[in-house]
Order: structure tokens, then C-alpha cells, then sequence
């Protein structure tokens, strides 16, 4: 009861430290992947379509493991949530749900890269067996620390009265870069290498399926219902970010060359996709506990929310032009002056905010109101498309300013 009244008061000061906190580890932690991003030019080149795949096996991690957390979150908020080992409980149902929703989307979105630079004209690339090794790999890997971050997370929030809606979408969108960069990178020593590479592929593709079978035909309730909701919604998301991967791989030759650029791509997507999990999942406990009316003009509450978070937008962008010029700097990276990275990111960053607001809102909103849950829909809608609105921002935004 306690939670459901902070709620719906005006959002408090601890909430503000809370998003502030996670937001600024969130851009440090996203930077640092971008730096690994910054020092792998040469995979960049021998490898030709991965930096394409970066957004879209970024956003998947966020996608699965934020969903998620907003389910334990609701969860937390309505007494609910127990931390137990137990399959059948809520927690271990979300585990096994993720986990296999992890390893099947790996694997998609590896097929699918391939198809999406078919599609668009993307050449010369990877192989369809490389894009599945790298993906399902990399993916894997970053999964494992990312989902224990998730939980780590949730029992947090109970032991020391987090608010999880404030500090979940930032930390596991962003942590998600830090994991997921340097694994797609590791990943990557496995491709290339004829006849292996496409036993392998093969092989993780196999894997794939059975794990698809078994979760959509598992004993787990609510596992089950988890793995066959969000298969849809998150297979749409990929390729919005596969779209964003094919703006951002276009311009590969600019960003080469501005490799400050390399380092803020992450943190900046992921700043987008951060604040607009914040206010979806903020949104979704209020619909699911009754605070607030899911109607197409935000209500009072819904627009504090809004409020509370475009204040705190501008300054966190701000923020990663200044780390990604400091990195740049300490690192021996090329860049092309504080003055220039804050002029495209101050300029994409307000366009962005207003998308995330609309976005995060009316997404969220929809879901409600046609009876799905917006912890499983809102998340990866909300992230996926402002993956795709980041980078379509951030491009515009550096032909703007002349970096491109």
C-alpha cells in the first residue's frame, strides 16, 4: 500500500536521485562499451555488416531483461514478489522465460541481419553462419550478466527500498552496452573461419529451435505465457533495430573517422532507450495498480512523470558528450571537439526526448488499453523504437553540424 501511495503523489525527491544515480552509471557504463567499440576498427573492417548487428543485440538484451524487471517490478510494488530458487516461483518463471527468449532471438536476429543487408543493400558483409555465430555467441554471453544485474536489481529494490521503475530501465539498457559490445567482439574471434563457422552456425541454430520448442510447450505457466507474448513484439523490435544497425553501418566510414562518435553512439541510444523505459514502466505500475486512467490525453500523474523526466533529458545527453570527449581524449581517439559533440548531441537529444515521451506514453498506453501487459509489450516497443529514432537523430545531427 505504501508503494501504491508514493505513486501516485508527486514524484519525490528520492526518485530523482534514484534516476539520476542509475542514468549516470548507466552513460559511464555505456561509454566504456564504446570505447571497445572505438578500439575495434579493424574487426569493424574485417568483419564487414557487425556493426550493424550492435544495435539490435544491444536493444535485446534491454528488451528481454528490461520486460522482465518491469514484471518484478510490478510485482514488488503490488507484495507480491519472493525471491525463491523454486522454478514455479515468479521469479524463477521470469528466469527461465528470458533465458530462452535470449537464446531464440540471439539466433533470429542473426538470421535476420543477414536478410536485412540483403534487403538494403549492405556489401560486402558476413556470412549468414557468421552473423548467427556472432549474435548467438555474443549474445549469450552478455546475457548471463545482464540477467544476474536484472535480479541482483529486484532483490535490491526489496532489501533497501529501491524503486525499481527509476532504476532498472537505465541500469540494464545500459549495462546491457557494456556487456554486449566487448561479447559481440569476443564473439566475433569465431567467424570467419570456413567449414567451422557453418558447422557452428548450424549447430546454434539447431539449439535454437529446440530451446523455442520447449519453452513454448513448457509446464511453467507463466514462463510459457512469457516466451509466446513476447516472441511477436520482440521479434517486431529487432527489426526496428536492425534498421537503426543499417543507418549507423552506412555512415561506418564517418564514424571511423570521429571515433568520439563510436564511443557516444551507445550511450546515447541508450540514454533514449533508458529514460523512455523509466517513464513506460513508471506508466505501467500505475495502470496495473489502478493509479491512473490509461486514456489518450495524459492524466496529471502521467504528465508529472513526463515533467520529472524531460527535466533530467538534456543534461544526461549533455553528460555523454562530455564522457565520450574525455574518453576520447584520454584514450588517443580521434574526435572532433567538445564543441561539435555537444552541438549534435544537444541537437538530437532534444528531438529525441519529445519522441520519448510520445513513444514511451502512447505505447504503453495502447498496450493497457487492448489487454496486454505493458511490462512485456511497452519495454521493447518503447526501446526498439527509440533505438531506431536515436540513431536516425544522431545521424541527422552530425550532417547538421558538418562531424559527417
Amino acid at each position: 500500500m505504501r508503494s501504491a501511495q508514493r505513486l501516485h503523489a508527486a514524484v519525490p525527491s528520492a526518485d530523482v536521485r534514484q534516476r539520476i544515480g542509475a542514468l549516470s552509471i548507466g552513460v559511464l557504463a555505456a561509454s566504456a562499451g564504446g570505447m571497445v567499440l572505438a578500439a575495434s576498427e579493424g574487426t569493424l573492417a574485417e568483419l564487414p555488416g557487425l556493426l550493424l548487428l550492435v544495435p539490435g543485440a544491444i536493444a535485446l538484451r534491454g528488451n528481454v531483461f528490461g520486460a522482465m524487471g518491469s514484471r518484478l517490478g510490478t510485482a514488488v510494488h503490488a507484495g507480491t514478489f519472493r525471491l525463491s530458487a523454486r522454478l514455479d516461483g515468479v521469479v524463477g518463471q521470469n528466469l527461465v522465460g528470458a533465458a530462452a527468449l535470449s537464446v531464440v532471438l540471439s539466433a533470429a536476429l542473426g538470421l535476420m541481419a543477414s536478410g536485412t543487408a540483403i534487403v538494403f543493400g549492405v556489401a560486402p558483409t558476413m556470412t549468414l553462419a557468421d552473423f548467427v555465430v556472432v549474435s548467438t555467441l555474443g549474445g549469450l554471453l552478455a546475457s548471463i550478466l545482464v540477467g544476474a544485474v536484472t535480479l541482483a536489481l529486484a532483490a535490491g529494490s526489496v532489501r533497501f527500498g529501491w524503486d525499481l521503475d527509476n532504476v532498472l530501465a537505465p541500469l540494464v539498457s545500459t549495462l546491457g552496452d557494456l556487456a554486449t559490445v566487448p561479447a559481440l567482439v569476443l564473439a566475433a574471434g569465431l567467424a570467419g573461419h570456413s567449414g567451422f563457422t557453418e558447422v557452428l552456425g548450424g549447430g546454434l541454430g539447431a539449439a535454437a529451435v529446440v530451446v523455442l520448442v520447449a519453452a513454448w510447450r513448457s509446464p511453467l505457466v507463466d514462463a510459457r505465457r512469457i516466451v509466446r507474448q513476447s516472441l511477436p513484439v520482440l521479434a517486431a523490435a529487432g527489426v526496428l533495430d536492425l534498421v537503426a544497425g543499417v543507418t549507423v553501418e552506412g555512415r561506418l566510414d564517418d564514424l571511423l573517422a570521429a571515433e568520439a562518435m563510436l564511443i557516444l553512439l551507445p550511450a546515447f541510444l541508450g540514454t533514449a532507450g533508458a529514460l523512455g523505459g523509466i517513464l513506460s514502466s513508471r506508466l505501467s505500475t500505475q495502470f496495473h495498480l489502478g493509479l491512473d486512467d490509461a486514456t489518450p490525453l495524459p492524466s496529471r500523474s502521467s504528465l508529472r512523470e513526463v515533467r520529472s523526466l524531460a527535466l533530467l533529458a538534456l543534461p544526461v545527453f549533455a553528460c555523454c558528450a562530455v564522457v565520450a570527449q574525455l574518453a576520447s581524449v584520454a584514450t588517443g581517439q580521434t574526435t572532433p571537439g567538445i564543441g561539435d559533440l555537444m552541438a549534435v548531441v544537444l541537437m538530437a537529444g532534444l528531438v529525441a526526448t519529445v519522441l520519448v515521451v510520445l513513444v514511451a506514453y502512447y505505447t504503453t498506453m495502447a498496450a493497457y488499453r487492448y489487454g496486454l501487459d505493458p511490462d512485456t509489450y511497452g519495454i521493447p516497443v518503447v526501446m526498439s523504437a527509440l533505438d531506431l529514432v536515436g540513431a536516425f537523430t544522431l545521424v541527422l545531427a552530425m550532417v547538421a553540424v558538418g562531424v559527417a
